[in-house]
């Protein structure tokens, strides 16, 4: 897995129902969804927020996509052209979440 120049940092990350593995990209406005087998990108999810920060699926069958993002280091002029940062967003990718595994040890 290789981020693009100027495609931001990797931060929270989740796995889907297939194996796939979704990454917050902090400065990449994005979550990015990738092949572990090959490393290649194959799907986004846009978000109207630079700090994408975790990404993680809940909903009914786990088919909704929450994304966390941050506003902290942003001057206030950058967030008034940025009314979105450290929201909290909510999409239906179209693939469903693992469940979450509980350690009770």
């Amino acid at each position: 897995m290789i981020i693009p120049d100027g495609g931001g940092f990797p931060d929270g990350m989740t796995v889907d129902k297939e194996g796939m593995l979704w990454v917050a990209q902090w400065d990449g406005w994005q979550v990015s969804r990738w092949d572990p087998l090959t490393g290649e990108q194959i799907g986004s999810v846009p978000v109207p927020a630079a700090r994408v920060t975790s990404v993680a699926f809940g909903g009914p069958e786990l088919g909704e996509l929450y994304i966390t993002t941050a506003r902290i280091g942003l001057t206030g002029e950058q967030l008034g052209k940025r009314p979105a940062a450290g929201g909290v967003f909510r999409c239906r990718p179209g693939v469903q979440g693992k469940p979450a595994f509980f350690y009770g040890g």
